[in-house]
């Protein structure tokens, strides 16, 4: 009765092991299972008297030991009395640390198949009899039975947190895709889009080149929402913003105990898109360390948890997505040759907005849509005469994304003006009032590295040099600070303490 009366097996334990010593010499006693491909003796619980100082949650197994649990060789009870009687016996002993000690191990079967062992143990030699053999010989049905409701009740507790995982975060993943559509598909994106057409069917990997703020993410979402894949899951990964030191347990996820503060599982990235896609943005920010690791997920199609030992099969399709020049990182050592071979299999280049000027006015109808919409502002404004072609002039570095905020922007402006005035969109509001950009009285009228270059140059101005932090020139112009300090290396711009005011 005591040892069914839960489906938490530390319960049972602890109910079970003060009555146990009425009856049976015990200091110890421990649930374990194994998995034979693991080769790890694992204890599903335990309780110990303070006379055992080490308490392990793993004991190794050789592989002898291993195929002596796996072919099903042991006794109903078998008693231990000597560290170096059995190879079963050995390894426990060595495990736990103890060396005069006897256990009594209780073999647990369901329907001819081994789930698990009951360990009692005790100080001293030869504490056992037939006497307590024949006793815990009597406990086998109900352990067994409480054992497999147990580990079917933590599958069931483990499947429920995983589906409701799942659930959170492709909750979260589609809220941020909701609302992305393709403005220009039958103009300035329309090879793209015939791309992205051929491509989609396919398991191929695919990359997406492009400058900060052209909608890479948008046409990753276009070819996984177009794919058989659809229907799965669509992870998203910005590979310049894990820490180095988190990459690992972030993308090929951890197993509990794995290290300090690792307290439970965690899936990673890598786990979470199998049967769906996997977008790695900003793939050019990947450590060197990692990029070997995923060059072998995309030989192998299989990771490895952090602290784990078993391979985990996965079906997934790779999208890689960098504003950087790859094959320069190659030159210079910090690209993997091969990992570039293997992404590139598939690339799309997705051209700036300043190559595209006719797509300007649906991107600013789209744009002033879905913010008046977030705004719940109470009419749709529109934009004054002329503004779009003005608009046309400009280089826009930002590319799309500097256009969405200058629409933003112009709308919260708005709303301070009469109902039904015209919307302003004017470049001014991309900067503070004085502090012109410059404007392009022809689109051709300066190359592409002295525009890159002259807006660099006036946003360290305005950040008085500083690069990273929230008020550094990375966060305001939405790129990492990595990214922008590499940019401004190949265009000759000083930085460093030396250079800042």
């Amino acid at each position: 009765m005591r040892i069914c009366s839960s489906l938490d097996i530390d319960t049972v334990l602890k109910m079970t092991y003060d009555f146990l010593q009425t009856h049976i010499p015990c200091d110890a006693i421990s649930v374990q299972t194994c998995n034979p491909g693991t080769r790890k003796l694992s204890m599903v619980a335990a309780r110990y008297s303070p006379h055992f100082i080490h308490r392990p949650s793993i004991i190794p197994l050789s592989m002898e030991a291993a195929q002596f649990i796996e072919l099903g060789r042991q006794k109903v009870v078998t008693r231990y009395h000597h560290p170096g009687e059995h190879i079963m016996a050995r390894y426990v002993w060595e495990g736990m640390g103890e060396k005069d000690m006897s256990e009594m191990v209780l073999s647990l079967k369901i329907d001819k198949t081994w789930i698990g062992a009951v360990s009692v143990m005790v100080k001293g030699f030869e504490r056992y009899t037939r006497e307590h053999e024949r006793l815990l010989a009597l406990l086998h049905d109900p352990f067994a039975v409480a054992l497999g409701n147990a580990l079917r009740h933590q599958e069931v507790m483990h499947l429920k947190n995983l589906l409701s995982d799942d659930n959170q975060y492709l909750s979260q993943q589609l809220h941020k895709i909701s609302g992305d559509e393709i403005v220009g598909a039958e103009s300035g994106l329309k090879q793209v889009m015939e791309m992205v057409g051929q491509v989609a069917p396919l398991n191929s990997q695919v990359l997406l080149l492009g400058e900060t703020g052209v909608g890479k993410e948008v046409i990753a979402n276009a070819i996984h929402f177009s794919s058989p894949r659809a229907s799965g899951p669509l992870i998203k990964v910005n590979c310049g913003a894990i820490p180095k030191n988190l990459v690992d347990s972030e993308l090929f996820g951890h197993e509990k105990g794995a290290f300090t503060g690792a307290s439970a599982l965690k899936r990673g990235r890598f786990e979470r898109a199998d049967k769906g896609t996997l977008f790695l943005d900003e793939i050019g920010e990947l450590p060197l360390a990692a990029q070997v690791r995923l060059l072998r997920v995309l030989q192998t199609k299989e990771i490895e948890r952090v602290g784990g030992s078993a391979p985990i099969p996965l079906d997934i399709r790779i999208i890689a997505a960098t504003n950087r020049d790859l094959e320069e990182m190659v030159c210079l050592g910090q690209f993997r040759e091969d990992l570039w071979f293997r992404l590139n299999v598939f690339p799309i280049t997705i051209p700036p907005l300043r190559q595209r000027p006719d797509d300007l006015p649906a991107l600013v109808s789209h744009f002033i849509q879905r913010k008046a919409r977030e705004m719940k502002t109470r009419y749709i404004p529109v934009p004054e005469p002329g503004d779009i072609e003005n608009l046309k002039s400009y280089a826009w570095p930002g590319n799309v994304r500097e256009l969405e905020n200058l629409v933003e922007r112009a709308i919260i402006e708005n709303t301070t003006r009469s109902p039904g005035q015209p919307l302003k969109l004017s470049l001014s509001l991309l900067i503070d009032p004085g502090d012109a950009l410059p404007v392009l009285s022809r689109p051709d009228s300066l190359a592409l590295n002295q525009v890159v270059e002259a807006h660099i140059r006036h946003v360290l101005e305005l950040t008085h040099g500083k690069i990273q932090g929230s008020d550094g020139a990375a966060a305001l112009m939405e790129i990492h600070p990595s990214t922008l300090r590499n940019k401004m290396k190949k265009l000759g711009i000083p930085y460093g303490r030396k250079n800042t005011n």
